[in-house]
């Protein structure tokens, strides 16, 4: 028999941001599609209309056009099986509801909500399924009429799923294993609303994962309990052997370990748990997003790809395409994993590291235009000197400014504990003699410049220390930064003079 094509989809619902969970479930799908040479599907949930928010979808399709997660059809992509938004697809669903009624593996129930509320107070833990369905008002206890009447008298109804108790249902999962429920514990779920003629989300995600021919489905941790009703599904409709494979990811956990990582946890410790920033249109609140936040998304990419997942050896740093070549589902852990946001600085550090100096300093403009820097005065060349010479010491882009604002703007005032340590009564004229020295240099490139003035310095007996630091809080404003004879090179002669000067009358 010809091995089946993988195809495997990401789903989400379009009621607000995109977790960072959910970003990591499509990237493990977007891995193992790549790596079969199989197809990722793009499908949108949203058959609970109350909830649904609008420029969700938009945001969720940004997001993952900034980190590089491509699909191969869906919503906004086309393809052989749409349409991919599940409130387009009411008429497929009606027809599947339909069989289950049929072949009796389904019912309708007309209990009102404050019938269900009062029964839930009645019965302790109150479950509708198979020791309580006979007592309720539906199709297995109503009269055929009554039921016919009801339905033609407009009565709201729902469609639940009929489970048969006491028996074991094995979902077979790649990560998990063979995972046993007993389907006493199961209620008989609804999988259908007469009010807006729309599926729940576990009829709906069965069918469509059938009718597009999903060959494996890989989600949260959350969605475990229930798998057994979706394989009663593919059963209740003869479909066993184009079930696909499970592949249930762990938790994403709290940075300390104990309990589900939520926005809150974000917002009390400072990181972000959304890829883009998110305009709530309800409450108007704004959430911040990874890239706003100046993480570039390779380093998001490989920062989630180790949450829950390792390669089998200790590389951390991996590209999008070394992480296809190496993702294995046998690899993911069972237990959650912490959401170790400091992780994630490192690894935005590591790959500012790993990019030209050329890119980087592309990336900088903006940040110098923010704080009223006129680009257009530097070549390219000058902000990729700067930035070869500072970005060891950021984790994030905008960092750079801190870093580098004495390239671009004459320091005005001075660190007041570097004045304090770094000048003393002698040192107008001893920075006298150094303009001096420094005006005599024919090549102001570092190496000369250094040797010249290193050799001036030991020749007067001066303490080194004192002079270096002195020379190094005229020029910058404060005893920090780079190599001072890189610094005075890029800077050049005159400006390295003035600010002397500037310095002695202002000390």
């Amino acid at each position: 028999m010809a091995e089946k094509k993988v195809r495997v989809r990401f789903a989400p619902s379009p009621t607000g941001a995109l977790h960072i969970g959910g970003v990591r479930t499509a990237l493990y799908n977007y891995l193992f599609a790549r790596q079969h040479g199989g197809d990722l599907v793009f499908r949108i949930e949203d058959t609970d209309s109350n909830r649904f928010v609008p420029g969700a979808e938009e945001y969720i399709l940004e997001s993952f056009n900034w980190l590089g997660i491509k699909f191969d059809e869906g919503v906004s992509f086309g393809g052989n099986y749409g349409p991919y938004r599940q409130s387009e697809r009411r008429d497929i669903y009606k027809k599947y509801v339909k069989v289950l009624l049929d072949s009796g593996k389904a019912y309708l129930a007309f209990d009102t909500p404050e019938e269900l509320e009062a029964k839930r107070k009645e019965v302790p833990n109150f479950q509708y399924d198979a020791s309580t369905r006979m007592a309720m008002r539906n199709s297995l206890t109503l009269p055929e009429e009554e039921v016919s009447k009801l339905i033609a008298d407009g009565k709201q109804y729902v469609v639940r799923f009929k489970i048969e108790p006491n028996e074991d249902v094995h979902v077979n999962d790649i990560i998990r294993g063979d995972v046993v429920i007993n389907s006493s514990i199961l209620d008989d779920k609804v999988l259908y609303k007469s009010a807006d003629e729309l599926p729940t989300y576990h009829l709906a995600n069965i069918v469509d994962d059938h009718l597009m021919e999903i060959s494996h489905v890989i989600r949260g941790e959350e969605w475990l309990p229930s798998a057994p009703l979706h394989v009663l599904l593919y059963r209740a409709f003869g479909w066993e052997d184009t079930m696909p494979q499970f592949a249930h990811l762990p938790l994403l956990l709290k940075p300390e370990g104990n309990g589900k990582l939520s926005k809150r946890d974000g917002d009390r410790l400072g990181f972000p748990v959304f890829p883009l920033e998110w305009h709530d249109p309800k409450t108007g609140e704004v959430s911040s997003g990874y890239r706003e936040s100046g993480y570039l998304p390779e380093a998001v990419i490989n920062f989630l790809a180790l949450l829950g997942w390792n390669p089998g050896n200790d590389q951390e740093i991996m590209s999008l395409d070394e992480l296809v070549k190496l993702f294995n589902l046998s690899h993911c852990s069972k237990a959650g994993a912490k959401f170790d946001y400091k992780k994630g600085i490192w690894f935005n550090h590591e790959y500012i590291l790993r990019k030209s100096d050329e890119e980087i300093a592309g990336l900088f403009k903006p940040v110098l235009e923010a704080h009223g820097i006129a680009v257009q005065d530097y070549s390219d060349a000058y902000l990729t000197k700067v930035v070869s010479l500072v970005k060891s010491r950021v984790n994030f882009v905008k960092e750079l400014w801190e870093q580098a604002r004495f390239f671009f703007v004459a320091p005005d005032t001075y660190a007041e504990k570097d004045v304090k340590k770094r000048w003393s009564a002698d040192t107008p004229r001893i920075m006298g003699e150094l303009m001096d020295v420094l005006r005599g240099i024919e090549d102001f490139t570092s190496k000369p410049s250094e040797d010249i003035v290193i050799g001036w310095i030991t020749e007067k007996g001066y303490h080194m220390g004192n002079v270096m630091n002195a020379f190094r809080l005229a020029v910058v404003g404060e005893c920090k930064g780079p190599h001072m004879f890189d610094i005075t090179e890029l800077l050049g002669k005159e400006e390295t003079l003035a600010r002397i000067e500037k310095a002695i009358q202002t000390l």
